[in-house]
Formats: structure tokens, C-alpha cells, sequence
């Protein structure tokens, strides 16, 4: 199934955002180029003082402007580079919903089919528990049988119709959640039922040097530091002075048929050097606030370093202790089994009482439904260590902007 939802869309559009802002920031690396054509008629008084010999004129102007900030102490270069390491923290903010939306799809599905596994084993034991209604019924007609057991018999099946009803009630929430992740209105999608026969996977633990690489959400803190970085450098150029160069060329003349002759020509150059000399202190009060947001960013990558590592190793647990406890679950099936075989039989040579069967039938089903849960736990855990390891995906992924 493909994913097809909102918030993923959200994430491709902030990156799509941040690229955009990485082209507005590198066209301060060129110079700023500008040109104009202005065609001005002008009517003066003939009686203003000095009045000049023609009094009407059009002047024709054709203008081009130049201007450059000359990079001396690194500012433009350090927002460039922070709105690319922005940029790329976007990218692995857009990996990671990409990722957790993937693992979400696939949680959800291992349950529909964990329930549909669940439904199997009821409905079968509603028809083994409609034989034994069955069976009571014709013991008491004949006097085997007292009408205790009869209504045993029938609390016991109707008990469990109940249960395998109750069961289509949670797997229709997991498949409308599986119907908003893949985009598609949940009154029109639908899964057909298919009981877990998924083999559980067997994952090798990822060694913990590698785990850094296989994280979009470590990469992305990263980035952010080095975005941080860049925000410092920033501020700490606003204490030199800033060099701007600009300058016009071009043509003007009164005469439309000597406007681009070499006499019409003009230009002027204009250097300017501007240096703040007090401000009250909001430059330090910036300088500080950007060293604050770096070592806010630090933090922060630390504690995603932090619980990534704590991810995998919940999860490597998890596998570990549910393939025990699946083991032990199942030697518990076998042996409800033997149970019930042994009250059935019991029952039939009139040695015990239906309470019996009904205790042993009663164990066997929760001990299947209990082993069917722990599968689709352990698929579960799969799935989450699977997104704890960065499912595949590797820093060299991080895009070059």
C-alpha cells in the first residue's frame, strides 16, 4: 500500500519551503543588478527665476544599477550555509514522518490481521461449542444429562458469539485508521479478511555505531547544530563594518536619435562603509540569543541520540522477551489441549461434570487468543525496531542543496 496522507504532504511542502529559502539566501552571493528606462517630458514657467532657454524638454534615460555586499567577515556565507543546514534538517523532518507513517501502516495492518486471526480461532470454537450445545441437549432428552449443563452449554456459546462480534468491532478502527494513512475515505476501503500467517522476522541488532547513520531525526538534529553555528557567525559579523559597493552606467539625452551615442554616456560608482557605533546593546543581546539556540540545539540532539538508542534497545528487549513468552504460550496451547480432551472424555464416561469441559474449554480459547496476541506483538515490536533503526535509510541520503 502507498501512503497517501496529510501531515507526510505538510513535511514535503516545509521542505519544499526550506529549498526555496536556500535560493533567496545564495543570491546575496551575486550582485544585485537593476535597470530602468524613464522617458520624462517637462514643461517649466517661463516666468520661475533663470528660466531656461527651453522650457519644454524630454529627457530620455536608460539606467542600469549595480550593487554588491562585499562578504569580508563571512555573513552572507553563514546564511547561506544555515539556510542550507536548515534545508536539510527539513529533509530529514520529512524522512522521519515518512518513516513513522510507514511503521504506522504497518501496525496497523499486522493487527487487522493479528484480529482476523482471532476471529478464525472463535468462529471455530463457536461451532466446536454448538456441537458440545448440541451433544448436552440430546445427553439430557435422553437423561445423561442435568439441564444445568444445558444452560452451561449455552452461556458458554452465546458468551463466545459475543466475543467473536467484539473482535469485528476493532478491526474495522484499524482498518478506517489504515483507510486515512493510504488516503482513502474509510466507508469506501476495505480489507479482506486473512488470518496472520506472517513468519516473524529475524533482525540482527544493529551495532550502536551505526545507529546515527540510520536515523533521519538524529540527522536532522545534527543539521540543526551545524544551522545554529551558522546563526552565531551571523551575528558575530554585525560587529564589523559592513562594505557595500554600488554604482549606475548608462545612457541620457534629450534627443532620441543620440540617445545611445558614446557622448550620452554616464556613470557613477559608490562605495559606502557603514558601521553601527551604538545600538544599546541589541547585537550582544542577538549574539547571546544565537548561542543560546546552539547550545538549545545541542540538547536536543543529544536527547535524540538518547532515545534512539533507548528505541532499539526496548524493542531488541521486547523481541527477545515475547519469543520466550511465545514459546512458553504455546507449551500452554498443547497443554489446554491435552485438558480439554482429557474433560471431554471424562465427561462422556460420566466421571465428571460438564463444569469441567466448560473450564478446560474456556482455558484452551484464552490461551489461543492470548498466543495470537503475542504474534502480533512481536510483529509490532519488528515493525517499531525496524523504525528505531532508521528503516534503511543511511546519512548519505541527507540531500547535497
Amino acid at each position: 500500500m502507498s501512503v497517501s496522507n496529510q501531515t507526510l504532504k505538510a513535511a514535503e511542502a516545509q521542505f519544499a519551503q526550506s529549498r526555496a529559502l536556500v535560493g533567496a539566501a545564495r543570491a546575496a552571493v551575486y550582485p544585485q543588478v537593476g535597470s530602468a528606462l524613464p522617458v520624462t517630458t517637462t514643461s517649466q514657467s517661463e516666468n520661475r527665476p533663470n528660466p531656461m532657454k527651453d522650457s519644454q524638454f524630454t529627457d530620455y534615460l536608460l539606467r542600469a544599477d549595480v550593487g554588491y555586499e562585499a562578504d569580508l567577515w563571512g555573513r552572507v556565507r553563514s546564511t547561506v550555509e544555515a539556510s542550507r543546514s536548515f534545508a536539510q534538517a527539513a529533509a530529514g523532518d520529512l524522512e522521519s514522518v515518512s518513516l513513522s507513517v510507514h511503521a504506522e501502516l504497518a501496525a496497523d495492518y499486522f493487527q487487522v490481521r493479528s484480529l482476523d486471526r482471532e476471529k478464525q480461532i472463535l468462529d471455530a470454537t463457536v461451532a466446536a461449542f454448538q456441537k458440545a450445545h448440541e451433544l448436552t441437549t440430546n445427553r439430557y432428552k435422553g437423561g445423561l444429562a442435568a439441564a444445568l449443563d444445558v444452560a452451561q452449554a449455552e452461556t458458554q456459546l452465546q458468551t463466545t458469539r459475543a466475543q467473536a462480534v467484539d473482535v469485528q468491532v476493532r478491526r474495522a478502527q484499524f482498518e478506517h485508521a489504515i483507510a486515512a494513512l493510504v488516503g482513502q475515505p474509510a466507508s469506501t476501503f476495505n480489507l479482506r479478511a486473512s488470518p496472520l500467517a506472517v513468519p516473524i522476522p529475524s533482525i540482527p541488532p544493529a551495532l550502536p555505531s551505526s545507529l546515527l547513520e540510520r536515523r533521519p531525526d538524529v540527522a536532522a538534529a545534527e543539521r540543526r547544530i551545524a544551522a545554529a553555528n551558522a546563526q552565531v557567525g551571523i551575528t558575530r559579523s554585525a560587529y564589523y563594518p559592513l562594505l557595500a559597493l554600488g554604482g549606475t552606467t548608462g545612457f541620457e539625452t534629450s534627443a532620441l536619435s543620440s540617445w545611445l551615442r558614446a557622448a550620452s554616456g554616464l556613470w557613477t560608482a559608490a562605495p559606502a562603509v557603514a558601521l553601527t557605533v551604538f545600538d544599546g546593546g541589541r547585537r550582544r543581546a542577538a549574539s547571546d540569543q544565537a548561542r543560546a539556540a546552539y547550545e538549545r540545539s545541542v540538547a536536543a540532539y543529544r536527547d535524540t541520540t538518547l532515545n534512539a538508542f533507548k528505541e532499539v534497545e526496548d524493542n531488541l528487549a521486547a523481541l527477545r522477551i515475547l519469543e520466550e513468552e511465545a514459546a512458553i504460550q504455546d507449551a500452554a496451547v498443547t497443554a489446554a489441549q491435552r485438558s480439554l480432551a482429557l474433560a471431554t472424555n471424562r465427561y462422556s464416561g460420566g466421571v465428571s461434570s460438564y463444569l469441567e469441559v466448560i473450564t478446560a474449554q474456556s482455558a484452551l480459547l484464552a490461551n489461543q487468543r492470548a498466543a495470537v496476541n503475542i504474534a502480533g506483538r512481536r510483529l509490532t515490536a519488528s515493525v517499531l525496531l525496524i523504525k528505531a533503526l532508521g528503516g534503511g535509510w543511511d546519512v548519505r541520503q541527507v540531500p547535497r542543496i
